[in-house]
């Protein structure tokens, strides 16, 4: 057997710390790349969020690239090109509820470039989350009158005003109606239906409403609205 000499076999022992040191250390591009990259999306307002890296570095910033699941290339977002903010609204990149989505970030500092860091796919139809309608309420005797407004998306249409969630996505729109903190009856309106009537009321009775936004394929409800009360005569 070849036995090494002395000189030998300090250099093998010198090479093998160094391919170590290469392949084992966390590299620079790791250290300094964001984490937890994922979407957060309320009313398909998609907004990417991530957190500082393990590294800390002064003066980072971060630069933000979306597509369209089975895309090849990349797009710039315009707006979140060398930010220091930790959050990029992607809404109208990823506005068609029914398309998959990536998101990607990185961040720049005097060291370098980080390695991109993905996200999860993306698929605002089912990931978004809705608020709840807003409410007017209006008594005629011993009735009330509910008018439901639909909470609106980012999203702006050729008149300019924002869209509706409902055009996007359907909903179901339940109220609640209260005597004395304790809930009496529970109504549901689809989203076609503006107005919601409540008939049969006690008189001289406060009644106080609060109304919920609900996917129906799924069963996930919004929070509830704020109360809204009124007085019977």
């Amino acid at each position: 057997m070849y036995a090494l000499t002395g000189r030998q076999s300090l250099e093998l022992s010198f090479a093998i710390i160094l391919l170590c040191w290469a392949d084992c250390s966390p590299s620079l591009q790791e250290d300094l790349a964001p984490l937890e990259v994922k979407f957060h999306s309320l009313d398909f307002r998609n907004v990417l969020h991530w957190k500082h890296p393990q590294k800390a570095v002064k003066n980072l910033t971060y630069f933000v690239q979306s597509k369209i699941y089975g895309d090849k290339e990349w797009t710039n977002s315009e707006d979140c090109q060398g930010i220091r903010l930790l959050e990029c609204d992607l809404s109208q990149a990823t506005s068609d509820p029914r398309e998959w989505y990536y998101a990607r970030v990185r961040s720049f500092s005097s060291e370098g470039f980080s390695s991109w860091v993905l996200s999860h796919r993306f698929y605002p139809q089912w990931e978004t989350s809705f608020s709840p309608p807003q409410i007017k309420v209006t008594m005629t005797g011993r009735i009330i009158s509910v008018q439901i407004k639909p909470p609106r998306t980012p999203l702006r249409g050729q008149n300019g005003s924002r869209i509706r969630v409902t055009k996007l996505q359907k909903l179901t729109f339940r109220i609640y109606l209260m005597h004395n903190d304790v809930e009496e009856e529970v109504y549901e309106t689809d989203s076609c239906s503006k107005e919601l009537v409540i008939e049969g009321l006690r008189p001289k009775t406060t009644y106080c409403l609060q109304a919920v936004s609900v996917t129906p394929r799924s069963g996930r409800k919004s929070l509830r609205s704020p109360s809204t009360c009124i007085s019977t005569h």
